[in-house]
């Protein structure tokens, strides 16, 4: 069912939690209030033309008033969408049935992310042809191509995308892999041994000052940017980058 009542009692379970799995509108209303009982069946409307995609929890703000306390609920009708149990994006007051319809189209993959979601190389291609520079279609794509030594288009790939460590990353490697200097330091990365692999472009951050430093560092924050920000390796190979720049 598209449309659910939800009180303050299973709102953690038909909100939140669900939320994980699927985008959740939550409409917050009353039955004095008028504008709310306009909005609610261009929601609800809305809500069962896209068979599942989207559940609209209807949560009586009288019934229920810890709730709207709890989500600073000042004026009805509020409509807030949940994804992964975060608020993503809200409105306030009547809206007319095409913006509501936008509303909840912004909440649902594009045709984009489908086919990153796929990850097939076909896929991305056709991803990056509906969004050009889309950096989690391009990304993976220079990783296969990479693969199978097509590193022109790769690094043409990568060079349409603005913004991304991991793009960036990935065409200093292509570029640096023609020094065999460097060839333990990646293939300890490949094989595992990240730490060893990020000391061994460290190290050689510090012993060059030649055009290739800047490339050496998009490498090791590209690294790091996969690693994430809390994880051990990452903090510590931080410190040592940044010593081995200043």
């Amino acid at each position: 069912m598209a449309t659910i009542d939800v009180t303050e009692q299973d709102f953690e379970t038909e909100v939140l939690e669900r939320s994980k799995s699927v985008p959740v509108v939550v409409d917050f209303w009353a039955e004095w209030c008028g504008p709310c009982r306009a909005l609610g069946p261009a929601l609800e409307k809305a809500a069962d033309a896209r068979e599942g995609d989207v559940v609209l929890a209807k949560v009586d703000t009288d019934a229920n008033p810890a709730i709207a306390q709890a989500f600073r609920i000042q004026g009805i009708p509020a409509v807030k969408a949940f994804k992964d149990g975060q608020i993503v994006a809200e409105f306030v007051g009547a809206q007319p049935p095409p913006q509501v319809a936008k509303f909840i189209d912004g909440l649902l993959p594009s045709q984009a992310d489908g086919l990153v979601a796929a990850g097939d190389e076909q896929s991305l291609r056709d991803a990056l042809a509906l969004e050009p520079g889309r950096a989690d279609a391009a990304v993976p794509l220079a990783r296969l191509l990479h693969e199978r030594s097509d590193d022109d288009e790769a690094l043409e790939v990568l060079g349409n995308v603005a913004g991304s460590f991991a793009a960036d990353g990935l065409a200093a490697r292509i570029r640096l892999e023609q020094d065999p200097e460097l060839a333990d330091a990646f293939a300890a990365l490949d094989s595992g041994e990240t730490e060893r692999g990020l000391d061994a472009l460290i190290a050689a951050i510090a012993a060059n000052g030649d055009d290739r430093r800047e490339d050496l560092r998009r490498a090791v924050v590209g690294v790091l940017d996969g690693l994430g920000v809390e994880h051990p390796v990452a903090r510590e190979s931080r410190r040592k980058l940044a010593s081995a720049l200043y």
